[in-house]
């Protein structure tokens, strides 16, 4: 759909055409577009980061050209957004306005970096709640565009080899992660929310399962952090895929449910026999793969911090994580996972 707003110019021939392309229809060439409504065709902060790509790397955590292969997927949500919002400011002479790469690409800085929304408000002579309207709407964009394309269990689970022999069987390895969260003012919510191992002492926690290709397959909903782990996995609807063919590794958090592998515990009184004790170290490293993952889906600083947003929503929070999920797939194949 052709925007009004967005004007498309060929710098190889000079011309300028009226339908909506990527390549010039002349001379083949790359089309450059102009965010008409803002009146800038080559805003900051894009037109700095995208120099190199450890500029790019060092704001959004993405080299050039997977920004641009988001911005592909997401490019007519994101000029249909600036159409729309461009309408409703049309009479204002005061409110600034992003092009739809800036957007992505701010949108992506913030889930890297996590600045508080005043310090992009000024950073962008935004207002903040300006930045807090098309942060969400972005996410709400990636969420809906790129999440489905590189997140999702694979339709031939049964049939994938897995490269560690003998265990053909074991398909998935499930774990799970918090966010911290600032201590709550309710002590029924801080019962809730209470996690031991979140620096705050209260989280959201929240439950990653990938494939022994380091994919993640898929994200849960968000829990409490007081919630075990295994309650989480029955809830997650993972379960209704598994079978003697498709088990699922995870630690002894997840023992009480079958086709699930988990360590095996030392019998009481007795020593683990060399056999359990091999077992368990194939178990460990095979979990060594959603371990690292979580790693890397920490090295967003908005899971990696303390979540400044409304705890209490949890489809918010699972939006941001699921687009975080599909931030890390899209990396993977130039940055892989050792095995």
């Amino acid at each position: 759909m052709f925007s009004p707003q967005i004007e498309w110019y060929c710098a190889q021939c000079e011309s300028v055409p009226t339908d909506r392309r990527k390549y010039c229809a002349d001379c083949d060439s790359m089309l450059t577009w102009t965010c008409t409504g803002s009146g800038k065709s080559d805003q900051r902060p894009w037109s700095e980061w995208k120099r190199t790509d450890a500029s790019c790397i060092q704001h959004t955590g993405h080299d050039v050209e997977p920004v641009q292969e988001l911005y592909s997927m997401c490019e007519e949500p994101l000029i249909n957004y600036c159409s729309h919002r461009n309408k409703l400011h049309a009479s204002s002479t005061t409110t600034s306005c992003l092009s739809p790469m800036n957007l992505l690409v701010v949108t992506l800085w913030y889930l890297k970096h996590y600045h508080s929304e005043r310090y992009i408000a000024s950073e962008l002579n935004f207002t903040q709640q300006g930045v807090n309207y098309f942060l969400s709407a972005v996410v709400d964009i990636l969420h809906s565009f790129v999440y489905p394309a590189f997140v999702s269990l694979p339709a031939d689970l049964p049939n994938r080899r897995t490269p560690r022999e003998p265990q053909q069987h074991h398909k998935l390895i499930v774990d799970s992660t918090c966010i911290a969260i600032p201590e709550p003012h309710d002590s029924d919510q801080r019962k809730k929310f209470y996690h031991a191992k979140s620096p705050t002492n209260y989280a959201i926690k929240v439950q990653i399962a990938c494939d022994f290709r380091h994919r993640i397959v898929h994200v849960s909903e968000c829990y409490h952090g007081s919630i075990h782990d295994i309650t989480v996995l029955r809830e997650s609807g993972l379960l209704e895929h598994v079978e003697e063919s498709v088990q699922i590794i995870g630690d002894k958090g997840y023992i009480g449910e079958e086709y699930i592998v988990t360590p095996r515990k030392r019998p009481h009184g007795r020593e683990l026999t060399q056999e359990d004790k091999d077992f368990n170290r194939d178990i460990n490293s095979a979990r060594e793969a959603i371990e690292n993952i979580n790693r890397r889906l920490k090295s967003y600083a908005i899971l990696r911090g303390v979540y400044r947003g409304p705890v209490d929503d949890f489809h918010k929070i699972t939006k941001i994580i699921e687009v975080i999920a599909a931030l890390y797939t899209l990396n993977l194949n130039k940055h892989p996972i050792r095995r």
